[in-house]
C-alpha cells in the first residue's frame, strides 16, 4: 500500500518541523511548500511557491493526498500597524486561494484539507466564559482574522472530502512563545502580567502534532476543534509554574497593564486577555492528550 503524501504549508516553522518528524515516524511521506529552494531529504520533498506572484509548483498539489495549512505571518511578531494587519491576513488567505486555483484547474480531489486557526476567534469578551466550538465568535481583529482564515478553507470544499479546522491555544515547546519568556525567567525576572487573572489555554507541541495526525487518519474528524488543555491556568498560575520548574519563586510584582499597552499598542490584547477553552469535542472523538499537567509539560519542554 502506498504511503499517503501530506503537503504542508508553513512547514519550515516551529509547528511544521515538529509535525514533519511525527508524520515520517507515522509512515507518511511529506511535501513542503517553501518560498526558497531547499534540498530534498529522505521522505521529504520541497516545492517552491511565491504566493504574492501567484506562482506554485503544481506537482506539490497534484501529488498530495492531504494538505495541512500552517502558513501565516507571526501574529505577535510586530506591532499591529495597518500594513502589518493586512500582511497577517493575506499570509493566511492568499495561500489557500492559490491552492484552490490548482485544485480547480486539474479537478483534483483531496482526502482532507486541514487548516490551523486560533482560539483568538472567541475574542476578549469571552474571557470568563467556557468557549466551545459553538461559542459565538468575535469581530475584533483576532476574531476577524480567524474567521476569514477558516472561511477561505470552506471555499475549497468542492475539492476535498473533509475540512478540519484546528483552533490552537498557546503551543509549548522548545521554540515559540515559551522560548521568548525563558531568558527573563532564567534570570529570575519573570512575573505575572496585568491582573494575572487572564486564562492561558495551552497545548504541548507533541499533542498539537498528534491532533494533526489524527485529523489525517480519522475520517470522523470534520469541522472545527479546539486544541487546548481545558484547565484553570491563568497568567499568574503559568508564571508561578514556570518559575517553579526553573527552581525559584516569583518575587517581582505584576507587570502593570498600562506598561504592556504602551509597549505593544493594540497587540497587548494577546497578553492581557484570554479565554477558557473546552476541548471536550476532541475527547469525545477519542483523542487522549499526552500532556494534561502544566508543570509536567513545562519540564518536558525544558529538558
Amino acid at each position: 500500500m502506498l504511503k499517503k503524501n501530506i503537503l504542508i504549508t508553513g512547514g519550515t516553522g516551529f509547528v511544521g518541523q515538529n509535525l514533519i518528524r511525527m508524520l515520517i515516524i507515522k509512515g507518511f511521506t511529506v511535501s513542503v511548500l517553501s518560498r526558497n529552494r531547499k534540498e530534498n531529504k529522505e521522505l521529504v520533498t520541497y516545492y517552491t511557491w511565491d504566493v504574492k506572484k501567484g506562482m506554485i509548483e503544481e506537482d506539490a498539489i497534484l501529488k498530495a493526498d492531504c494538505i495541512i495549512h500552517l502558513a501565516g505571518e507571526n501574529i505577535a511578531g510586530k506591532r499591529w500597524t495597518k500594513s502589518r494587519k493586512k500582511a497577517i491576513l493575506d499570509s493566511r488567505i492568499m495561500p489557500v486561494q492559490l491552492i484552490e486555483s490548482v485544485l480547480k484547474k486539474h479537478d483534483k480531489k483531496l482526502d482532507a484539507f486541514i487548516t490551523a486557526s486560533g482560539i483568538g476567534i472567541y475574542g476578549s469578551l469571552n474571557r470568563n466564559k467556557i468557549c466551545t466550538e459553538e461559542t459565538a465568535v468575535s469581530d475584533d481583529f483576532l476574531g476577524t482574522i480567524c474567521q476569514k482564515w477558516e472561511a477561505v478553507a470552506d471555499d475549497i470544499s468542492p475539492f476535498v472530502n473533509r475540512i478540519v479546522k484546528v483552533r490552537t491555544g498557546l503551543v509549548l515547546g522548545n521554540e515559540g512563545f515559551l522560548s521568548k519568556l525563558l531568558p527573563l525567567f532564567r534570570w529570575k525576572l519573570g512575573a505575572a502580567i496585568g491582573s494575572g487573572k487572564q486564562y492561558m489555554p495551552w497545548i504541548h507541541i507533541d499533542d498539537l502534532c498528534s491532533i494533526y495526525v489524527e485529523s489525517i487518519e480519522n475520517p470522523q474528524m470534520n469541522g472545527v476543534y479546539n486544541a487546548a488543555i481545558f484547565d484553570s491556568t491563568t497568567n499568574a498560575v503559568f508564571s508561578k509554574k514556570l518559575a517553579k520548574v526553573l527552581g525559584y519563586k516569583i518575587w517581582l510584582p505584576k507587570v502593570p497593564a498600562i506598561l504592556i499597552r504602551m509597549m505593544l499598542g493594540e497587540m497587548a490584547i494577546i497578553i492581557l486577555t484570554g479565554q477558557r477553552v473546552s476541548s471536550d469535542k476532541l475527547i469525545r472523538l477519542g483523542y487522549q492528550f499526552q500532556f494534561k499537567d502544566l508543570e509536567a509539560a513545562l519540564k518536558d519542554c525544558l529538558n
